[in-house]
């Protein structure tokens, strides 16, 4: 096989394996299209080999220092975002990393990286012990941020001080404040890197991991061996999973079908590995179908083999306190012994502090004890001698959000971030408890004492019991906190703003209804259904079209617009299993209602609006993938001032305590109320940049008993400018996906455009999502039956610009009837060649617009739509949208628009 590599590209974008002379043809074009320059590179093929990375420094005087080594459990094949990492290296013998280490020393100066750093990657072959490089990165990657929080160096801030001048040796090591830089990190511990993926979200997506990445986000966790590293990393991907035990009741799968699945890499082959020994299968075995160091196998086997010890007993009474210890030790949650032990997840705690068996956090020094660090930065292991140290102040703890994944991003940890900050300035001692080596929350610096720990309900309590905080924050890091907030407070933890039972309120729909029915506010019809026969009368009742979705889900996950009841029979059966403890929603679906974000901040006594946001598609598409804009600009004056005092109403009823958002949707003249969440939102960053105010800094101290009325901020925020809010979708990882929005979010990020009219904005907002707007050229339209009326203004709008219209034959007939006759007519799949996808193929459109066609989308459509991310063609799938993107074109070709700082936006609105 030949690896084929696109240049230029992130996360092996575009990049794939080539097994035969067809796929070589097939890949070589598809990586040339991907590289920005157009250039491939065609390597000799490593697949199998061991993967190593080291993070490397130099500076302007030659001193070369390697930060940290990290080793990839998955063999090459397996893109180094998509795999499980270790650091430090595990199985590289001493000679072997000597050789690694002058090896990077010599490619960064060959290359050329004056100062700064490098991440440089290399194979092993595990049978000859051939060492080659793979890829040398001339600049901060992935890796350097797991890097630089596995080991407490930080590089991307030590990389700003060499490029403008300071040298290694003068700058200070910000942990021990003794040592300078060029001091290489020593770690006495052990760092798992796990990524996490949402291949739920793209269920026709090719699952088999390659060398292009496909993960969202990843997690990290530290521990004085791998095994306990690598059970910690599991539970704290919040997949369900407490570590590599399989849940209560689970059937074990046979010999064959774990041999298959051994074969290809999935996102869960970690467990079927774990499978295999319960099985009986032997190292051997395993690393002959995986390519996975037998070191890596043996550690896991240990685990098991534990596993099976505590199956086995089944009884904490008869199973000794220095084999709970060693189960501690292997990283097993008291959640997990529990089960495997037949107790509660309280005896097994009292068993353990009866024996002496405590859970101690260890600082992470970048020295390996040699020096004292000042920096509190704490892993927690279970057994060993603590080394937290304790403060004076009033503390405060912040849980984070987790893992980045698709419907949870970073968006929560801004809000994470910003409270610690705006809570240190007030004299607290801030106590950040999160997960993910991503974030500027697991910064060292970003608050007093960082706890790198799960965000499990045991080991949050551990750090809570050990710091004893005033309280815990909870609606700031999303779902995540939120999840375990309720088994806080029942546990005595206090939980500050808004209480455990207002959050249930508004996410049990029942309560919400009947709180916003005392309110007088009006709903959507819904009703909840714990079965089939249940859903066709609440269908019925409500009428159809319905919303119907799984309660409590963030993200939208597996939420669907039904149409009919053969479409609602197969939803109940494929999608969701329906029961009385996890009922189903069904809502009236409001087609054409134009939806609207509003996120405010209440004290109790006074609501204040932070921002109303108006979504520029219609209602059906997950707020979180849909573009936005702020201020609001088609919404009339009266129905604002309806949506502002709606707000302020339902913010009171529930006595929210900090931030809310609140979802509407508005066909006018009547409002509607579709969701409230007493937490912050994902649009909380956009509106604190759009206006210049910072509502999760003001929402934190509302938080701890501070009012509005005293931080100064009564009134919503009045901007002058627009601000355009874009998703940003990772199809181009998911070649075939349709790319239709509807109602479960899939974009794994957002941007924003700055500008004083809405098309500017916009415009912007489209080239920072890299599908800028043709000003020029063909445009292809197709549109739905009910949308045909409304395409000829459109169309009209596109041909006084000076594009060419092509339609097929339905659009076509409307638009040449209707004074577009210049139309070209181009033909469907089934029509014959040249149709549609070969214009697309060719590029011969610079924008297409295609709205879906109801209840069940064509296969034809979905190969247009999902053929324009290859291609890099703009597909607009709404009229609103289109409108938009009009607005976005001729803004642009008007010309006479700069660049501004965000700051002098501000300044214009008199203030911020």
């Amino acid at each position: 096989p030949l690896v084929i590599r696109p240049a230029f590209t992130l996360g092996g974008m575009g990049g794939s394996i080539a097994y035969n002379r067809d796929e070589f043809d097939q890949a070589v074009v598809r990586g040339l299209e991907a590289s920005p320059i157009g250039e491939i590179l065609i390597e000799e093929s490593v697949l199998g080999w061991k993967e190593f990375e080291l993070e490397v420094m130099r500076d302007r005087l030659d001193r070369v220092v390697i930060v940290c080594s990290i080793e990839n459990v998955d063999p090459m094949g397996i893109h180094t975002g998509d795999s499980i990492t270790v650091a430090p290296a595990q199985t590289l013998t001493d000679k072997e990393y000597q050789r690694m280490r002058d090896a990077a020393a010599a490619v960064i100066r060959k290359i050329g990286v004056e100062t700064g750093g490098a991440n440089i990657q290399f194979a092993v072959d595990p049978e000859t012990g051939r060492m080659v490089v793979i890829e040398m990165n001339p600049r901060v990657s992935r890796s350097s941020a797991l890097a630089s929080k596995a080991t407490g160096f930080p590089i991307a801030k030590i990389a700003a001080k060499l490029a403008i001048g300071r040298t290694l040796d003068e700058i200070p090591n910000d942990i021990t404040r003794e040592t300078p830089a060029v001091f290489e990190p020593a770690i006495d511990y052990c760092v798992v890197k796990m990524p996490r993926f949402t291949f739920e979200k793209f269920p026709e997506a090719d699952p088999i991991l390659t060398i292009q990445m496909k993960s969202v986000g990843e997690v990290m966790a530290i521990g004085r061996t791998f095994k306990e590293a690598l059970q910690k990393a599991i539970r704290s991907l919040e997949t369900g999973r407490q570590g590599l035990s399989n849940p209560p009741g689970a059937e074990l799968p046979t010999l064959e079908s774990v041999r298959t699945q051994l074969a290809i890499p999935l996102a869960d082959r970690i467990f079927r590995i774990a499978d295999a020994f319960r099985l009986g299968m032997s190292i051997d075995e395993i690393n002959e179908l995986t390519a996975i160091d037998p070191w890596f196998l043996s550690q896991i086997a240990e685990i098991i083999r534990m596993e099976e010890r505590l199956k086995t007993c089944g009884d904490l009474a008869e199973f000794p306190g220095d084999g709970l210890r060693d189960a501690k030790r292997l990283g097993f949650s008291d959640g997990v012994l529990a089960d495997l032990l037949g107790a509660g997840d309280s005896d097994i705690r009292r068993e353990r502090e009866r024996n002496g068996i405590n859970t101690a956090y260890k600082l992470v020094d970048t020295c390996a004890a040699e020096f004292e660090a000042y920096t509190p930065y704490y892993y927690s292991t279970s057994g060993e001698e603590d080394e937290a140290r304790q403060g004076e102040k009033k503390k405060v703890m912040i849980l984070g959000s987790g893992p980045n994944r698709i419907g949870q991003g970073i968006e929560f940890d801004y809000c994470c971030v910003q409270a610690a900050i705006a809570l240190r300035e007030d004299g607290y001692e801030t106590i950040m408890v999160n997960s993910n080596p991503e974030t500027v929350s697991t910064d060292y610096d970003t608050s007093d004492l960082l706890f790198f720990e799960p965000l499990t309900l045991e080991d949050v309590l551990n750090v809570y019991r050990h710091q004893r905080p005033v309280g815990a924050i909870v609606q700031l890091g999303g779902q995540t906190p939120l999840n375990i907030a309720k088994g806080l407070e029942a546990a005595g933890v206090r939980i500050l703003g808004t209480s455990p039972d207002s959050i249930d309120i508004a996410e049990d729909r029942e309560r919400c209804a009947q709180l916003l029915g005392d309110l007088g506010q009006l709903q959507a019809p819904f009703g909840l259904a714990t079965d089939f026969e249940s859903s066709k009368e609440v269908a019925e009742r409500v009428g159809y079209p319905v919303m119907v979705r799984p309660s409590y889900v963030l993200g939208g996950r597996a939420m669907e617009i039904v149409y009919d009841e053969s479409s609602l029979e197969r939803y109940l059966g494929h999608a969701v299993d329906a029961s009385p403890e996890h009922p189903v929603l069904i809502d009236r679906f409001l087609e054409d209602a134009i939806e609207v974000d509003v996120d405010a901040i209440s004290d109790g006594e006074r609501v204040v609006i932070g921002g109303i946001l108006e979504h520029i598609e219609e209602a059906g598409i997950h707020s979180g993938d849909s573009s936005c804009t702020l201020p609001a600009y088609t919404l009339s004056d009266s129905i604002l001032a309806r949506i502002r005092e709606m707000t302020k109403a339902i913010a009171l009823a529930l006595e929210v305590k900090g931030l809310v958002n609140i979802q509407f949707a508005v066909k006018s003249p009547t409002v509607y109320v579709l969701e409230v969440n007493p937490r912050a939102s994902r649009t909380v960053p956009f509106v604190s940049k759009a206006t210049g105010v910072s509502l999760a800094r003001i929402a934190a101290r509302v938080m701890m008993g501070a009012r509005l009325d005293d931080l100064g901020f009564t009134e919503e925020p009045e901007v002058r400018h627009i601000s355009v809010k874009k998703s940003v979708f990772p199809f181009s990882r998911f070649p075939g996906v349709d790319i239709i929005g509807g109602p479960e979010m899939r974009s794994t990020g957002e941007v924003m455009g700055i500008a004083d009219d809405f098309g500017t904005a916009f415009a912007k907002a489209q080239m920072s999502a890299s599908l800028p707007l043709p000003l020029t050229g063909k445009a292809f339209l197709s549109v739905k039956d009910s949308h045909k009326r409304e395409i000829i203004a459109i169309a009209k709008r596109l041909r006084a610009l000076g594009f060419e219209i092509l339609a097929t034959r339905g659009t076509h007939k409307v638009l040449v009837r209707n004074g577009v006759p210049e139309a070209r007519l181009v033909k469907k799949v089934k029509e014959g060649r040249p149709n549609v996808l070969d214009i697309i193929s060719n590029r011969e459109v610079g924008i297409v617009i295609n709205t879906p066609s109801g209840k069940d989308p064509r296969a034809d459509e979905a190969k247009i739509r999902a053929l324009t991310v290859p291609c890099g063609i703009p597909c607009i799938t709404t009229l609103s949208a289109a409108a938009a993107a009009l607005s976005g074109i001729e803004a642009l070709r008007r010309g006479g628009w700069g660049v501004r700082a965000l700051q002098d936006y501000y300044s214009d609105n008199g203030g911020g």
